[in-house]
């Protein structure tokens, strides 16, 4: 059994910068891709960045692009996520996600185990 572990999350104002991790244990994360989403109170989960297993792709929504990098280190099997320009629409419940497909998926049932999220809140 696969186990997720979100941290880093917190408070920031508008423009501020965090950085996620997400600490994988139980499985073979070097195999594994990876994903970040998100959740904010009274919305749906949404697709935020993946990388595949080797860290050579990546993907990521339009809503973050320029502003987050997705990153891993397989031998400490962690994923990172590092979030600058932060913005208040930013704010959401952020989860990480580990998918038993080497290459990059961004839908969310693709997915095959999640942590319990971390969250994020940007005030302006």
């Amino acid at each position: 059994q696969v186990q997720l572990v979100e941290s880093g999350g917190g408070s920031v104002q508008a423009g501020g910068s965090l950085r996620l991790s997400c600490a994988a244990s139980g499985g073979t994360f070097r195999s594994y891709a990876m994903g970040w989403f998100r959740q904010a109170p009274g919305k749906e989960r949404e697709f935020v960045s993946a990388i595949g297993w080797s860290g050579g792709a990546t993907y990521y929504a339009d809503s973050v692009k320029g502003r987050f990098t997705i990153s891993r280190d397989n031998a400490k099997n962690t994923v990172y996520l590092e979030m600058n320009r932060l913005r208040p629409e930013d704010t959401a419940v952020y989860y990480c996600a580990a998918s038993v497909t080497s290459r990059v998926v961004i839908i969310s049932a693709q997915y095959d185990y999640w942590g319990q999220g971390t969250q994020v809140t940007v005030s302006s």
